[in-house]
This record gives structure tokens, sequence and C-alpha cells, in this order.
């Protein structure tokens, strides 16, 4: 595998946002979103077996001594670009923790094991990366999974609403989350005020969580490794 870090924060997004979490941020992506804040994952990485992955994940979970951080996220760039990731999902499910996947929705999620738990983005227009998603990905998603929505505009927005309406997302998932894009503290991008979009969820009375990237307004939102 090819990983660009291993760190141990507090998950920052999702239903399970606040939570102590491992994450495995692997190396490599296939799309290029306008507004992506991880583009340092693009590229580089250092190559670790799924066993070393495994030993620094049980590190910084505490699983020797002390307490233990049950919950471990693979993410990227897109983790499912690396073939050995459905096996280190296998692996760490084995030891008992509690593993989520982020990915972009562009590749098929069917390949992992069910109990993971899958947050699947679907890509809006104004991220540049409109039509992306693997329609196959509703057969593999269940109760305890999520479908997120990062949104930039009002365009944005509105296609994130009807493509909620007309594939009952609601009742497919845990949860829909739209969330806001968080503006760039270098000025790439503007972002999207979290109270504009809650405003518009609820003048829709949409059945959707508004996520917010917790761990921007904990750290300083350009650092790596939070």
């Amino acid at each position: 595998m090819v990983i660009t870090e291993i760190f141990k924060s507090i998950q920052g997004e999702g239903t399970r946002a606040g939570l102590p979490c491992v994450f495995v941020r692997l190396t490599g992506c296939n799309l290029r979103c306008t507004w992506c804040d991880t583009a340092y994952a693009f590229y580089g990485g250092t190559k670790a077996s799924v066993d070393e992955v495994l030993e620094k994940v049980r590190e910084l979970a505490g699983a020797e001594a002390g307490p233990r951080v049950s919950l471990v996220e693979i993410t990227g760039g897109e983790p499912l670009l690396q073939p050995e990731t459905p096996e280190l999902a296998a692996r760490l499910l084995a030891e008992s923790y509690t593993t989520m996947i982020e990915t972009s929705g562009e590749r098929f999620v069917g390949t992992l094991p069910r109990e993971v738990i899958k947050i699947v983005d679907v890509k809006c227009p104004d991220s540049g990366e409109a039509d992306t998603f693997d329609f196959a990905n509703f057969e593999a998603v269940d109760e305890k999974d999520e479908i997120k929505f990062v949104i930039s505009t009002r365009r944005d927005y509105e296609f994130a609403r009807d493509f909620t309406r007309e594939h009952g997302l609601a009742g497919r998932v845990r949860e829909v989350l739209f969330s806001p894009v968080f503006p760039d503290p270098a000025g790439k991008w503007t972002g999207l005020e979290a109270r504009e979009l809650a405003e518009w969820i609820l003048a829709d009375g949409l059945p959707v969580r508004l996520g917010l990237q917790l761990h921007k307004f904990i750290w300083d939102p350009a650092m790596k490794g939070v």
C-alpha cells in the first residue's frame, strides 16, 4: 500500500463527529474536485504492507495498554484505488475496530466487507466532477452507511436536494449528509456559509443532516494530521 499519513484525531464529520478516531490516509486520487482540501495526498506517500499499517493503527489506538480508540477510518485521496484496501478493512474488522471508509462514490464499494461503514460521496456540479457517481453503489450500501454531498453553491444544493428526493436516499442509508465547503485558508475558493445551507435545508424540509468539518474549528484549517 502507499500511505500519506496515519494519525489519531477527533472524527470531524458525519454521525460519529467528535469521537476519537485513527485515520489511515492512502495516497492517490483519480478525481480533481475544485475545492479539494487534501490535494497533498494525490502524490508521494510511503509504501507499507497491510501488517505494517495494522501495527501503526494498534500503536495509535492504544491496543497494548491504556484506553483503546475503537474507531478507524480509511480515507484518501481515494482509498479504493489501492487493491489492498478491502483486505485492510477486513483485518481491522477482525481486530474488532469499528471500521469506516470515506470514498468519492466513483468506485464500487461492494468490494469491501459488508460490515464496513461506508461514507459515499455524490459529487455536485461545481465540484468539477459531476456525473462520476457509480449507481451500483446503491446496491452495496445499507442502513449503517452514509451518503454525503459537499456543497459550494446554490446550484450544488439544488442538485443534492433533487438527487436525494429522486433516489429516496433517506430510506436507503443511516444518514444523508449535506456539508458546506469550508473556505480555503489560501483563498483558492470561497466556500459556503453553514448558516445559508442550514436555511435552505429548513426551507425545503429535507430529512438530511447538516455536516460541519469539526476538526477545522478545533485546529488551523490548513493543518495536516488532524
